[in-house]
């Protein structure tokens, strides 16, 4: 078996202390392997934010361990994580973050300050990461002549200039239209299988999910496999939310069916008037090929 890229052992991050402390992730345990990729998902406020800058080594856990290509961030200086980020680690962000005063080139170049040989070793990896992402046209061109599929695709070369192990991409097909969107996925599903390198993508975009080896679910700060369960899900009888029969806590039983409810609310309107809610199929078990993504 091969050596993860990424392994990240019970982590867990809290804020605040006493009757304020939250636990934003919550004994979370996951590993990348090499040429694999996958998805982390779930709703707002869940701790995906907290969760990927732990990942990343861009914020360090209150307790637990994180290896990435071998190296336990624990056990490293601030200036030396800065280094194993340079190294080991590529970001794509949704907003992109290029230097508007720096040509497409330079962009790219950029985080070779940071490596080994510098700019001048790099000049010929960046000139052959903008033909394979078509950008050889558009090489001396500032950021604001561009649009947003092409300024994704220089993010994405910017990552992969210094020949990360790790790429990790929040929300990168957020501020595209369809088409670029599309081709960013796929961008980033043949960086993982041609090039055998773990890309981790943030992301409520489907077709990401599609392509993903794993699709991560994060919710209250804990971490399930969806591709890897089959959980029945049910209909709020009141509202007619899709929930998860196996996580929700708020329920109330009638007419010998257990029903499920996304809030206090809805669960107190249900049992004020349970008759007017039992006509439909809230109590039914939603196929797999219905099931929210």
């Amino acid at each position: 078996m091969t050596t993860p890229i990424l392994s990240a052992r019970d982590i867990v991050k809290t804020f605040g202390e006493g009757h304020t402390l939250v636990r934003a992730v919550d004994g979370v345990s996951v590993e990348l392997q090499p040429g694999e990729l996958v998805t982390i998902t779930g709703p707002s406020g869940s701790g995906k934010t907290t969760l990927v800058s732990i990942l990343g080594a861009l914020l360090r856990p209150s307790s637990g361990e994180v290896r990435i290509d071998g190296a336990d961030l624990s056990a490293l200086s601030d200036a030396e994580l800065s280094r194993l980020r340079a190294r080991s680690i590529g970001f794509v962000f949704q907003s992109f973050n290029l230097l508007e005063a720096l040509s497409v080139r330079d962009n790219v170049l950029f985080p070779a300050t940071l490596a080994p040989g510098g700019t001048r070793a790099a000049e010929a990896r960046a000139d052959a990461l903008l033909e394979k992402l078509g950008l050889t046209g558009r090489r001396s061109a500032l950021p604001r002549t561009l649009s947003g599929g092409e300024k994704q695709r220089v993010a994405i070369a910017r990552a992969l200039i210094n020949e990360p192990k790790l790429i990790i991409a929040d929300e990168p097909t957020g501020n595209l239209d369809s088409k670029s969107g599309q081709q960013v996925v796929m961008i980033l599903h043949d960086v993982a299988r041609d090039q055998g390198k773990s890309v981790l993508i943030v992301t409520h975009d489907q077709r990401v999910e599609e392509v993903a080896d794993r699709v991560l679910w994060l919710e209250d700060g804990t971490l399930r496999d969806r591709k890897a369960e089959v959980r029945d899900w049910v209909r709020d009888p009141v509202c007619n939310m899709a929930l998860d029969a196996w996580t929700s806590t708020i329920f109330a039983d009638h007419g010998g069916t257990r029903f499920h409810f996304c809030s206090d609310r809805c669960r107190e309107r249900f049992l004020a008037k349970p008759d007017k809610y039992t006509g439909h199929e809230s109590g039914t078990v939603i196929p797999l090929e219905r099931r929210p993504k």
